[in-house]
């Protein structure tokens, strides 16, 4: 096991009635920026809970909506503008990971004199953020709990992170309830999204990691069940809970501590919604990370096979190492498609037109390889796209 910190600063307040407690956690901000998405928290009520507690609360606020999905740079400037006009010392984001991640964007944007673009495209670093927390409404990303952030700017379709302990927020509201209304579509990609967090801790070369491993694979097990559950029933408030509490913990390094992940797909998928906006972050984990898998499954069989027989419930015996490797591959890759996701590139019309650019991109032109598992280089990055093809 390796020497870590832990640090998890984010109050979690989680049930039915968890917004009730908004006014008191904002209780010294003088101006919050309410920050949300396409519109769908005011139809199903939740923005409306929200101003209420505001309201109650005396607390006054300044809006903007139109967070879409892989979150735009654009907007994000607009979010920096308004709040260095207008006073704003808090954000609120009420909505999923995209939202939460632009809310982290305005936060590094007030702070400082510059585009916060090139906070994404350079990694320069600065000292600090404005104070945010959230209102989740999809159980997905876990950015409610984690200190990065992952935004796109569709000059050049790039899509980028940034990461630093003072993007964490200083609380998670969370009621399992916001989610019902969440799509089977966008549960599945969340199902997935979640799944995939821990994956990429999951698989390590780093020995002697067996507590964190069996907290890794107790999580999972728990996810793939409550998001079969979820799918099938949005209304199902158990599976609904288990999504949303799974999503956040998957996500703030817990099942992590004491190795070194991987973090490939995230980075290879990233470049594939960059390019293709229409792919949702999950759908696009759901096609690369098998193909993945593919192509890495030599560095450590043994690790694929603890995969297979811990997580997907495989019997190996009388198996060869081979055999138990792939068939863990397709218990996922199976699971996948149970949701409704695609596994293959081609399942989203998109052919190879632009896979060697975006394996260039993934490099960021050269600069850097992907992946602790195995290290990958364009040739290795472009490989794995073409794997997951057809």
């Amino acid at each position: 096991m390796l020497d870590f910190q832990y640090y998890s600063p984010t109050r979690v307040v989680f049930g039915r009635n968890a917004v009730k407690e908004l006014g008191g956690l904002l209780k010294d901000r003088k101006k919050v920026l309410l920050h949300y998405g396409g519109g769908s928290v005011k139809k199903n009520g939740v923005f409306d809970a929200v101003v209420e507690q505001l309201k109650a609360a005396e607390i006054d606020y300044v809006e903007l909506g139109g967070v879409a999905p892989n979150p735009k740079i654009g907007l994000i400037r607009e979010g920096v503008k308004i709040c260095k006009e207008q006073g704003v010392d808090f954000i609120l984001a009420v909505g999923g990971g995209s939202v939460i991640d632009s809310a982290k964007a305005i936060a590094l944007g007030a702070k400082i004199d510059f585009d916060v673009w090139r906070l994404y495209e350079t990694k320069e670093r600065i000292d600090g953020a404005l104070p945010l927390g959230s209102v989740l409404t999809i159980a997905a990303a876990g950015s409610e709990l984690s200190n990065g952030t992952v935004v796109t700017n569709p000059e050049g379709g790039l899509k980028r992170d940034y990461g630093a302990d003072y993007l964490r927020p200083e609380f998670a509201i969370m009621n399992p309830e916001y989610t019902f209304t969440v799509s089977k579509y966008q549960t599945a990609c969340g199902t997935v999204d979640i799944l995939m967090h821990t994956f990429e801790r999951y698989f390590t070369h780093t020995p002697d990691v067996d507590l964190t491993d069996e907290l890794a694979e107790g999580l999972c097990r728990a996810v793939i069940r409550a998001g079969r559950k979820a799918v099938e029933n949005g209304n199902d408030y158990e599976a609904r809970a288990t999504l949303m509490w799974a999503g956040s913990i998957s996500h703030n390094d817990l099942t992590g501590l004491g190795r070194r992940g991987d973090w490939a797909t995230h980075q290879i998928e990233h470049e594939l919604s960059g390019q293709y906006d229409r792919v949702s972050h999950g759908a696009g984990l759901a096609v690369i990370f098998p193909a993945w898998c593919r192509y890495v499954w030599k560095e450590e069989p043994e690790r694929f096979v603890r995969f297979a027989e811990k997580i997907w419930g495989v019997d190996t015996k009388g198996m060869t190492q081979e055999e138990a490797v792939f068939a863990g591959i397709e218990c996922c890759e199976n699971y996948f498609r149970s949701l409704g996701m695609p596994v293959r590139l081609s399942e989203m019309d998109i052919d190879d037109t632009h896979l060697h650019e975006m394996a260039v991109k993934g490099t960021y032109f050269g600069k850097r390889t992907l992946g602790g598992f195995k290290v990958l280089d364009e040739a290795d990055i472009e490989a794995i796209y073409r794997i997951a093809l057809k």
